[in-house]
């Protein structure tokens, strides 16, 4: 198997450090807003390379964090915490906010068949392993405290070790776009950041150290907790691209300065989402949520389109290249999905001959070869239509297989289709609406009551009845029926 190490920009021979063991960590989400459909598609990638891991037979540790603290506001040292603003925002606890959006999230990954990781831990959680980190850092030399908060010296890591080397930039690139200390900043240099903040008093999450009162930087928690669950070295760490600076730059810093070793064999980074070839944002009024592209409640969407089909759409595309949505794009997705897996039941009805006019094994070893060559999947999903084509020609007679290759092409299929790339069938006609989907909607309309949305609870509400879908509310809580 090849990889894209993001280090190199080669593809390399993939070795795993104690065969047949690979362990994978990957960013998860700050759980203080709804999934946007960046998060999807990013968990998306590293389920595929998950499932194919699994597939051949790796023993795989897939950790993914949940971000509940440290995350400031402007993504800087300075602000506020995300969820702290949240909970000021809504009257809540930081924690309700957490699990909050926390179930959310699983609710999302369920609904696109996202497996669940091995561990999912979450910094609140690991805050001993983040200040024992911070320890071992400043007894190597690589941090300073001052007031009570302790910052990681950059300056005095690169002179023995290559900070920018995941990323690319320059350190002299970098010292010269940085602006100079105004003489508030408490910070050494400005290439600082932050391993420990000092907690004021309108700080809603804080907790004893060292140094006093306070809570860890955003970027020392993935590096405790891979550490903790993967060892000082592992295998692959995933994200999105928009994490390899300065998130995934820091993160290899504090590792090395913690324990010497360089953290992680293979950097992976998922590629961004445009929308009719601009860059999805909400600015650009075109970032649409999961809950939206499903509903087809959004002014670029024409209609909605099912999450398997959203799903496929995304496994066209190479993960490291910009996914592009559009109608036009979702709409052949959608009649492609549907024509691979009517094959797919196809497939168990087609009659068996003598002899066989396809080379099943040449076909097999394609499609191991696609998602060997960095999980591949747009090659891979060429070779299943190859395969649609040959159940379509041995149905109809034009074509022959033996017993044996029919066996071998149902096993195949089944893996590659439902195993390795997550697709299942989607219910049709009355069906059409999932529990699943329904659930989540129900709760999002519920949500929108609490803060006294009513304008969004009753466009959900009547979104819903144009698709003849009634709600129920009552005392035991809301129920639905798809009325003819």
């Amino acid at each position: 198997m090849h990889i894209y190490n993001s280090l190199s920009r080669q593809k390399e021979a993939f070795e795993p450090i104690t065969p047949p063991h690979v362990g994978m960590y990957v960013c998860g989400p700050t759980v203080y807003s709804d999934v946007h459909l960046g998060n999807v598609r990013t968990f998306l990638t590293f389920d595929i390379v998950y499932r194919y891991l699994i597939h051949l037979g790796y023993k795989v540790r897939y950790v993914r964090n949940i971000t509940d603290v440290g995350h400031l506001t402007g993504d800087t040292d300075y602000g506020e915490d995300k969820i702290a603003k949240k909970a000021k925002l809504e009257n809540l606890e930081p924690m309700e906010v957490v699990q909050r959006y926390t179930n959310g999230f699983h609710d999302v990954m369920r609904l696109f068949n996202i497996l669940s990781p091995s561990i999912e831990p979450s910094a609140t959680g690991h805050i001993i392993e983040q200040i024992k980190m911070i320890e071992e850092i400043l007894e190597n030399g690589f941090a300073y405290v001052v007031n009570g908060s302790v910052y990681f010296n950059v300056k005095k890591y690169h002179e023995s070790h290559h900070y920018g080397k995941l990323s690319g930039r320059k350190i002299e690139d970098l010292i010269s776009n940085t602006r100079d200390l105004d003489g508030q900043d408490e910070k050494a240099d400005s290439l600082d950041f932050a391993l420990w903040k000092k907690s004021d008093k309108t700080h809603l999450m804080h907790w004893p150290s060292p140094w006093g009162e306070g809570f860890p930087g955003w970027h020392l928690e993935c590096s405790a907790m891979s550490t903790k669950y993967l060892g000082p070295t592992f295998d692959i760490h995933g994200g999105g691209m928009d994490l390899k600076f300065p998130h995934h730059e820091c993160e290899i810093a504090q590792n090395v300065g913690a324990t010497g070793k360089d953290p992680v064999r293979y950097w992976m980074h998922g590629n961004m989402l445009t929308v009719n070839g601009r860059k999805m944002a909400k600015s650009e009024g075109n970032g649409f949520t999961p809950e939206e592209l499903l509903t087809g409640n959004h002014q670029l969407l024409e209609r909605g389109y099912g999450a398997m089909t959203v799903r496929f759409f995304m496994l066209q595309c190479h993960y490291a290249s910009t996914l592009d949505f559009s109608n036009e794009a979702l709409q052949a997705a959608e009649k492609g999905f549907k024509r691979l897996m009517t094959a797919v039941d196809t497939m168990k009805s087609i009659p068996a001959s003598d002899s066989s006019d396809f080379d099943i094994e040449a076909w097999k070893g394609r499609c191991a070869a696609a998602m060997n060559d960095d999980f591949n999947s747009p090659i891979l999903i060429s070779e299943l239509f190859e395969a649609v084509k040959l159940i379509n020609s041995v149905k109809d007679g034009s074509l022959k297989l033996s017993s044996k290759d029919i066996e071998q092409l149902q096993y195949s299929m089944q893996a590659y289709v439902h195993d390795v790339l997550g697709l299942v069938s989607e219910s049709s006609s009355d069906d059409a609406l999932s529990g699943n989907l329904m659930e989540l909607i129900i709760k999002l309309r519920a949500e929108a009551k609490e803060r006294k949305d009513y304008a969004t609870s009753d466009i959900i509400r009547d979104e819903l009845v144009a698709m003849n879908v009634k709600l129920k509310d009552s005392k035991e809580g809301t129920s639905w029926e798809y009325e003819k």
